[in-house]
């Protein structure tokens, strides 16, 4: 679990974000469809066995004093249907690897090569507003995937999991990463290309990320 210090912190940073977006997330302010957020593979590495601690907060494990390596990033967003309104209680699952390039589905091999102080994979339910919130790291290429990349993976009762992956804009292993060049469409790319950009009043370098997933349904559909 996190420290009441950081839980008090991620309220404050949730709040704000959610009061920042409202406006342009308001229920009903599209009489159109909104573009889709592009779907992309699941990929081999989603954790066989889920860690003790499941919470967003991936950079410290329950109650552990050493937090992971990496640039700290606040990747949050909101989960809207086709009509631009939130969708609650969904389950959103991230996973990527450490700095070492390592997942959790892949530390059996890299004994001792791998950050244990990272959480690499966590989990957060949506309220009423559609937001989301993981405290986290900024994504690294890794011998296999040149662009840095996180796996999300939405799960809506009654529906079929659905999974994308979100890329770091400008990103040099953008350009030769093979998932990031099957999406050909450059609307459907630029729905999973996001800025990681400096938090204004951290004195640590840290990072924030604008995320959000627009569904390919409504309510009713």
């Amino acid at each position: 679990m996190s420290s009441p210090l950081f839980a008090a912190n991620r309220r404050r940073f949730l709040s704000a974000v959610a009061l920042g977006s409202a406006g342009c997330f308001a229920p009903g302010a599209f009489a159109e469809e909104l573009l889709r957020t592009a779907a992309v593979e699941e990929g081999p590495f989603y954790p066989d066995h889920l860690p003790l601690d499941t919470d967003n907060d991936l950079l410290v494990i329950n109650d552990a004093t050493t937090p992971a390596i990496g640039e700290v990033t606040h990747l949050s967003g909101r989960l809207l249907d086709s009509k631009g309104d939130p969708i609650k209680n969904a389950l959103i699952e991230i996973w990527q690897v450490d700095t070492k390039g390592v997942y959790l589905k892949d530390r059996p091999e890299h004994l001792g090569k791998f950050d244990s102080n990272f959480q690499g994979f966590g989990r957060f339910l949506t309220g009423s507003t559609g937001e989301y919130y993981f405290r986290t790291i900024k994504p690294l290429p890794y011998e296999r995937r040149p662009a840095g990349h996180v796996h999300f993976a939405v799960k809506v009762k009654g529906r079929e999991k659905w999974t994308t992956q979100l890329f770091v804009k400008g990103a040099p292993g953008n350009s030769v990463d093979m998932v990031y060049q099957r999406i050909k469409d450059p609307r459907a790319r630029d729905s999973v290309t996001v800025d990681f950009v400096p938090v204004k009043a951290s004195r640590v370098g840290e990072l924030a990320a604008r995320f959000d997933m627009v569904m390919g349904f409504t309510p009713e559909g």
